[in-house]
């Protein structure tokens, strides 16, 4: 056979241009998602996307449950340690610059596969999101430090006061969602509904969409014997060493913060492992709750692994 590059357009017509397939792994946090995609990276010769809006923080280890170096099995894995908590990638920014790393993937590879539970992350990278007005420094602060000083409820207050519609509909437990939407109020000084314009940008891959379940009460237990493991392998140092940053974005997280209230004597050692197992839990609930809403997922318990590697095997034969 010639090779490509002598064919003449004639012929180049009848060539079939191989599929680009980008894998979706969804699912709570300790349900073993990364697992996962290690095994079908390993099976599908591919390259692995974290949607994880922790893990890419060098300076966060233990806490984000970052899979190691012989956990990542050999699997190239991107947006693991790319980033340090003193240069945060927000959701809009992590959706454009991991664009353009699929689109340098999918140069070499004709799969590719996505991993993360932060479902807004994933919702701007799989869809994009409205150009918003840039944050100065100072604002973020102020607002960080507000929350500090005087809780979740000021910050609810805050967003309430000054976008009551959006107020109504977003997670009002979630102190990271709350930031957000106090920096653009006080950047923009206009409800957030009047900054989003609805574009969306779908990319341009066949996008398989797989979450992983389990019973509550097992996914419960995962959680609870995760956290005892982080705590054994040194979260509490972790985060002591992290205690001057902490008013920095990427630290106002369950498993951090908890211990950070621990260390200025809110409550001790002990009530701090317990909140940091239920407030992980509620997290947990939040994300199946985003992920639910999507009716193209195809959902798995995690140990059906060979179901899955046939399913997937079935959709990518489908889509030759």
């Amino acid at each position: 056979m010639f090779p490509l590059q002598r064919l003449n357009p004639v012929h180049s017509l009848f060539l079939k241009v191989p599929a680009k397939n980008l894998i979706v792994i969804v699912g709570p946090t300790a349900v073993g998602k990364t697992a996962l995609s290690v095994a079908l990276a390993t099976h599908l010769h591919g390259q692995i996307v974290s949607a994880d809006s922790r893990q890419m923080y060098r300076e966060m280890v233990i806490g984000t449950a970052k899979p190691s170096p012989i956990e990542q099995g050999g699997i190239p894995h991107h947006f693991i340690d790319s980033h340090s908590i003193h240069q945060p990638l927000d959701a809009a920014g992590f959706g454009a610059v991991a664009r353009e790393v699929l689109a340098t993937l999918f140069q070499q590879h004709n799969t590719v596969i996505v991993c993360g539970g932060s479902g807004l992350y994933l919702q701007a990278l799989l869809e994009g999101f409205d150009d918003m007005p840039p944050v100065p420094p100072d604002v973020r602060e102020a607002i960080v430090a507000g929350y500090h000083q005087q809780g979740l409820s000021w910050l609810q207050e805050q967003v309430q006061q000054l976008d009551p519609a959006h107020f109504e509909k977003m997670d009002q437990q979630n102190p990271q969602r709350l930031m957000r939407a106090l920096e653009l109020l006080r950047v923009a000084g206009q409800p957030l509904d009047r900054l989003r314009k609805g574009r969306v940008s779908l990319l341009p891959y066949h996008i398989i969409r797989l979450g992983l379940e389990v019973p509550r009460p097992e996914l419960y237990a995962r959680i609870n014997a995760r956290v005892d493991e982080m705590i054994a392998r040194g979260l509490w140092a972790e985060a002591e060493s992290l205690f001057v940053y902490r008013n920095q974005i990427p630290l106002q997280t369950v498993g951090y913060q908890e211990i950070f209230d621990a260390m200025q004597g809110i409550y001790d050692q002990g009530a701090a492992i317990d909140l940091i197992k239920r407030n992980t839990r509620k997290y947990a609930k939040r994300q199946l709750t985003w992920f639910k809403r999507d009716e193209t997922i195809r959902w798995f318990h995690p140990d059906n692994r060979a179901t899955i590697f046939r399913w997937i095997d079935s959709q990518l034969r489908q889509n030759d």
